[in-house]
Order: structure tokens, then C-alpha cells, then sequence
């Protein structure tokens, strides 16, 4: 029997995935019934590249009673800007509907309490889509730890690379203001929290951590000059730019398309979104949010995460090692190779016994978005969890508030130079 899912917030990851996955792969178990939007022209972008969905009831994002009225859906999918998702999510829960949720789940640890706290009193469920647990390479890990390869897990370290393409795309768009989403620590480590939670099979207690606004924003080392307001399709000072310069030719064949940015590429985005255009100075005076993070975390069980993020380095992927007492895990990714100027291996994970020989361990790669994570997830969304797997893998609530408490504790660990602890953030109830 078919589901009948709604889908609010028609940003490129709804159309591109949500939307473009339902329709190529999952007609047989799913029907969309309505579509909300803040902006009516997402409406025209989402119909132009999916002519099939031009006949399903379109919405306002104040209409969400009225749209699940006319449409009764099973299920929400809220893929809106961060900040709202709270509001569609506890709307979702009030009708006793389940809940689909781009990570993240919220954009501060109070939302994520009170999207707990609904949860607890309603029917309906939420499930946050934190698809790098589903990367070839970090499943195996997880069946690694698993097997007790490493022993009881003493420490991890976890030091993650956006390079000058992927990192200013958020300083470009809306990412860019706090109060939008929640700043870098939240809006994406977030998502590495959740894997490291999720390897460890532990909570987070307390988080210490350091942060700086360095390469973005007007006193950023490569501005060419103090001066707010412009934006990249139009600034006559991008040629002295060495981040626009970097990704983009002179002529439009061969610049490169920022795929974070949407499906429609650059070239007269914005003439599609009403008020909103993902071509911002990086070097605006309006950023509030930083580039750089360290941090060290602590969890119930013993270990302890040492972390660092930085948005503007010469390359994309990261270095990850998990110690324990009877070895070690070792692997680096390194994303992207079309954007990097050498020449990158292929993905591995070496395993270091305590008393013994190094193991390479090669793992089957996959097609599909962030590492062949995607179309694994959303079958497990849309077909139900594959009954073969041993371990749990789709992320509930109380992973995303983990994982978004984590950030937020990163966050003010920098303002207030002193450790945070989760518990003061974050009141969780583990169900029985």
C-alpha cells in the first residue's frame, strides 16, 4: 500500500533527492499529495523538473493545517531552510503524523527539547536523514566496532576538510547568518557528531572547544577591498577574487557548477527565488557564524573526541582514527577528486591491532550521492529498514538532538571559554 507523503520546503535537496528519488525509484510505495512553500517561484522550479507533480495541491508554509486537511498525508518531509523546521516538525507531531527531517533536526538544542518533548505525547515519530551513516566505508567501520576489532573505544580523532569551493558556498547563502542555521557547528558538524554517536554507541557529556571567523567575512586576508552588498553574477571586483577566480572561468563552458547550490547551477539563480540570491560576498559585514573549529568531547562511556572543521582549505575530506584497547582504525576520504589539483587514492580503512600486523580492509564502493550513502537511505525510508542489517542505522530524535546539542555546546564553548556541559542543554529520556 502506497504512503502518501508532504513535502515541506522545495530547497534542491527536496527536488534533487526527496522528490527526484520518489519519483525515479519508489512510485510503486509512495504518492506526494501536497507541496509547501514560503516562495510561490519554488513552486515553478519544482514543476519544471518534475512536469508530473503540476497537478498536486501547492501551499503556503502558513497553510501546513490546511494542506494536511485536503491532503491527509501519512508522513511530512521537512526539507525547508534550518530554523524551520521546528515549526513543520511539531505541526507534523501535533496531527500524530510521522516526520522526515533533513539534518539538522533543528538549529538550537532548546528546538530539539521541544521536538522531544512532542514526540513523547504523540503518534507520530521523526526520523533526522543523516545519510554519512550510510557510506560504504563508515558501515564498515561501524561493523568493525561492532566485531570488537578495536576493544572498548578510548578516543577518536576527527579532523574534517571543506575546501574554498564547498566552504564559501556557505558563506554565499542564507548558512551564512546564525540565527538561520545555527552556525557551521550545528548546521554541518552536526552531521559528523551523529557519526562519531553513532560509531561509539555513546551520548555525549561536555564539550570544550575554540573557534574563529579567519578566511570569511570584511577582515578575511584575500578581501579585495571593505565593501558590503555585492554579489558574485555581478561584483566588478571578482576578477580579484581569488575565491571566485579558483572555480570559475571567464567563460561560462567552463566555470564550475556548485552543485550545494542547486540543480539549476549559477547563471541567474536568483531570477528563480523571490528576495534571495546564493551568490553573497563571502567578505559581506553581515556573517556571524565561524570557519574554524577545535574541539574535544566527552562521552558516558569513557571516550573522548578530538575535532576540528576548517572551510577553506586546498582540499575536501577528512582523517579519522579510532583507538581502543585492542587496536586501531585508520582511514582518510578525500572528496571530491575533480576539485583537487593531485592525484587522490582510492578509500581504505587500515586496522592496527595492538600486537600484530596492519590490515588494509578495501570496501565496495557506490554510486550515488555523499559516497552511494543516499540511495541506501532512502530505501530504508521508503521500502523500511532492511531487515538483513544487525545494527540500527536510521537516526530518530534523539540523535538529532545529540547531535545538534553537540554543535550548540561547540558554539558556546567558544563564546564563554569554558566547558559545556549536554546536560544543561539537552534533558533526554531514553525510551525503554
Amino acid at each position: 500500500m502506497k504512503k502518501k507523503y508532504a513535502i515541506c520546503g522545495l530547497s534542491n535537496r527536496a527536488i534533487k533527492l526527496f522528490i527526484g528519488g520518489m519519483l525515479e525509484h519508489f512510485t510503486d510505495y509512495t504518492d506526494i499529495v501536497g507541496l509547501l512553500d514560503v516562495d510561490s517561484k519554488r513552486f515553478e522550479v519544482c514543476t519544471s523538473i518534475h512536469p508530473q507533480l503540476s497537478e498536486v495541491p501547492e501551499y503556503g508554509a502558513e497553510q501546513f493545517k490546511q494542506m494536511v486537511s485536503e491532503t491527509s498525508p501519512d508522513t511530512i518531509i521537512v526539507t525547508s531552510r534550518d530554523d524551520t523546521h521546528v515549526n513543520f516538525i511539531l505541526q507534523a507531531l501535533e496531527h500524530d503524523l510521522d516526520v522526515i527531517v533533513e539534518k539538522p533536526m533543528a538549529t538550537t538544542a532548546e528546538d530539539c527539547q521541544r521536538i522531544l518533548d512532542a514526540e513523547a505525547k504523540s503518534k507520530g515519530k521523526v526520523t533526522v536523514t543523516f545519510n554519512y551513516r550510510y557510506a560504504p566505508i563508515h558501515t564498515k567501520i561501524k561493523e568493525l566496532v561492532l566485531e570488537g576489532k578495536v576493544g572498548r573505544i578510548t578516543s577518536v580523532d576527527l579532523n574534517w576538510y571543506i575546501d574554498t569551493y564547498h566552504g564559501a558556498s556557505y558563506f554565499k547563502r542564507w548558512n551564512r547568518m546564525r540565527e538561520f542555521s545555527g552556525g557551521l557547528s550545528i548546521h554541518k558538524s552536526s552531521h559528523h557528531f551523529d557519526l562519531v554517536n553513532w560509531w561509539l554507541d555513546q551520548q555525549p557529556e561536555e564539550v570544550f572547544a575554540y573557534g574563529a571567523l579567519n578566511y570569511y567575512g570584511p577582515e578575511g586576508e584575500l578581501n579585495p577591498e571593505q565593501v558590503d552588498g555585492r554579489y558574485c553574477g555581478t561584483c566588478s571586483m571578482r576578477q580579484d577574487c581569488d575565491y571566485y577566480v579558483r572555480w570559475h572561468a571567464r567563460s561560462e563552458q567552463l566555470k564550475v557548477k556548485d552543485d550545494h547550490i542547486g540543480a539549476i547551477g549559477l547563471k541567474n539563480d536568483h531570477e528563480h527565488y523571490t528576495g534571495y540570491r546564493p551568490d553573497q560576498c563571502i567578505f559581506d559585514s553581515d556573517i556571524n557564524i565561524e570557519d574554524t573549529y577545535t574541539a574535544t568531547v566527552k562521552y558516558n562511556k569513557g571516550a573522548l573526541l578530538s575535532y576540528s572543521i576548517n572551510f577553506s582549505l586546498p582540499y575536501e575530506g577528512y582523517r579519522l582514527a579510532i583507538n581502543g584497547t585492542k587496536g586501531r582504525i585508520e582511514t582518510t576520504e578525500y572528496h571530491a577528486p575533480a576539485r583537487i589539483p593531485f592525484p587522490t587514492p582510492v578509500q581504505t580503512i587500515d586496522y592496527f591491532p595492538i600486537f600484530g600486523a596492519k590490515e588494509t580492509i578495501h570496501v565496495v564502493h557506490r554510486e550515488g550521492g555523499h559516497g552511494g550513502a543516499d540511495p541506501v537511505m532512502l530505501e530504508d525510508l521508503f521500502l523500511g529498514v532492511d531487515p538483513r542489517r544487525t545494527y540500527p542505522i536510521l537516526s530518530g530524535a534523539i540523535d538529532g538532538g545529540y547531535a545538534v546539542s553537540t554543535g550548540e555546546a561547540v558554539w558556546r564553548s567558544v563564546q564563554e571559554n569554558k566547558p559545556i556541559r549536554l546536560a544543561d542543554l539537552l534533558t533526554v529520556k531514553q525510551k525503554v
